[in-house]
């Protein structure tokens, strides 16, 4: 994942609002793997998440000149792109949904992991949590509302009511330790 500044990430929604296509395979790069994050929190189906997301970067590509930089942070215009295309998916989930008979439930592989999947995954966590236990609690509580929740770095620093130069920091510092951590 490409990590930009919001001035980076400014300057490629304006070259997007110009038709620059390179511009937005950069902006998608950098900031998709968030943006399917919270389409995955609200869906729970990675197949929804998806669509969704595909969804909201058809609506970035034909919308980027509407992007006031004024009035939001880049991350947060696309953020709430993403949230509000996930929103309206769930509106219409209902109609989306194939009643499968008994017979063709029976025939579908399994969603489990097998149980090798299952204890990396579990090692894997527990790896995850040791090292989220050596950050301090700012830095934890940030990542956990960042990566967890989807929040945006503005959303963090007004629920932590600390300034926001700070929060980033916090999650920088974070995402390095935790880096060094896991061996990364």
């Amino acid at each position: 994942m490409v990590q930009l500044a919001d001035q980076e990430h400014r300057a490629l929604l304006s070259a997007v609002s110009r038709g620059d296509r390179p511009a937005f395979e950069t902006l998608y790069a950098s900031v998709s793997p968030r943006l399917y994050a919270v389409a995955l929190r609200l869906l729970k189906r990675p197949g929804w998440a998806e669509e969704v997301l595909q969804d909201a970067f058809i609506t970035v590509w034909n919308k980027a000149e509407s992007y006031d930089g004024i009035s939001s942070s880049p991350l947060t215009w696309l953020t709430n792109i993403v949230r509000n295309r996930a929103i309206d998916w769930l509106r219409v989930a209902d109609n989306r949904c194939v009643e499968l008979d008994e017979i063709m439930l029976n025939e579908l592989p399994s969603a489990d992991p097998n149980p090798l999947e299952q204890l990396e995954q579990s090692d894997s966590n527990h790896r995850l949590d040791d090292c989220l236990g050596l950050l301090s609690a700012e830095q934890r509580q940030s990542i956990v509302l960042a990566y967890y929740h989807g929040l945006s770095h503005d959303e963090i620093s007004k629920q932590l009511k600390h300034p926001l130069g700070t929060t980033k920091s916090w999650i920088r510092r974070g995402l390095k330790q935790l880096k060094g951590c896991l061996g990364l």
